[in-house]
C-alpha cells in the first residue's frame, strides 16, 4: 500500500512538472508570437493644429500704431504603439482556452511637424507692406510656440485609450486566431510614455 502511494505521488509530481513545462513552452510561444506582431501596436494620429498671432508696432510704449495679424495651418503627425519587447513571460497567464495579457504602457513613438504642412491664410494674414508685418522669423516663432503647446498637451488628446482600444481588437482577433477562446487584455496603467529622444524636430 505504501508503495502505491508513493507511486502514486510520483506520478503526479511528474504530471505537475509536464503541465508546468508545457504552460511555459506555450506561454514562451505567445510571447514570441504577440512580440513578432508588434505593428498591431501601432497607431497613427494626424491634428490639424491652427497657428495664430499678433504684432503690434506701437510709437513710444502707449500709442499703438498698427497691429499685424498672422494665421496659419499645419498638422502634426503623431505615432503612438507598445514596445512589445517589454512584455515578459509572467505578464501572460494562461488556463486552457483562456489566456490574459498584461501589457506596458503606451509610447509615443514618433512625433513630427513637418513644415511642407504649413499653410497660411492670406486672407487673415497681414501682407502689406505698408503694415507692420511679421517676418519670416515672428512666423518660425509662433509655429514653434504652436509645436510646444502640441507637445505639453498629448496626455490629454486620447491618445492612450485610442490605441489601448485598437491593441486590445487586433491582438485579441491574433489570439483568437491562435486557439484562445476567451482573451482578457489589461494595460499595467494608463500613461502615456513621451521620449524627448523620439520626438522629430
Amino acid at each position: 500500500m505504501l508503495k502505491f502511494s508513493k507511486m502514486k505521488i510520483l506520478r503526479i509530481v511528474c504530471i505537475v512538472i509536464i503541465c508546468n513545462a508545457c504552460q511555459n513552452e506555450q506561454r514562451g510561444l505567445v510571447v514570441g508570437k504577440i512580440q513578432q506582431a508588434s505593428d498591431l501596436a501601432t497607431t497613427e494620429f494626424t491634428i490639424d493644429k491652427i497657428v495664430h498671432g499678433t504684432k503690434t508696432k506701437r510709437l513710444a510704449w502707449f500709442i499703438k500704431l498698427n497691429e499685424a495679424r498672422f494665421l496659419a495651418y499645419s498638422k502634426v503627425v503623431i505615432k503612438t504603439g507598445i514596445d512589445l519587447q517589454k512584455l515578459r513571460k509572467e505578464d501572460i497567464i494562461i488556463d486552457g482556452n483562456s489566456i490574459s495579457v498584461n501589457l506596458p504602457s503606451v509610447e509615443v513613438i514618433n512625433f513630427s511637424y513637418p513644415p511642407e504642412e504649413f499653410r497660411i491664410d492670406d486672407k487673415i494674414t497681414d501682407t502689406r507692406k505698408f503694415l507692420n508685418i511679421l517676418n519670416l522669423e515672428d512666423q518660425e516663432k509662433l509655429f514653434q510656440m504652436a509645436e510646444i503647446d502640441v507637445r505639453n498637451n498629448l496626455k490629454y488628446m486620447g491618445l492612450v485609450e485610442a490605441t489601448q482600444q485598437r491593441t486590445i481588437t487586433l491582438l485579441g482577433g491574433l489570439l483568437r486566431n491562435l486557439g484562445y477562446q476567451e482573451v482578457y487584455i489589461n494595460f499595467k496603467n494608463d500613461d502615456l510614455i513621451v521620449d524627448e529622444v523620439n520626438l522629430e524636430e
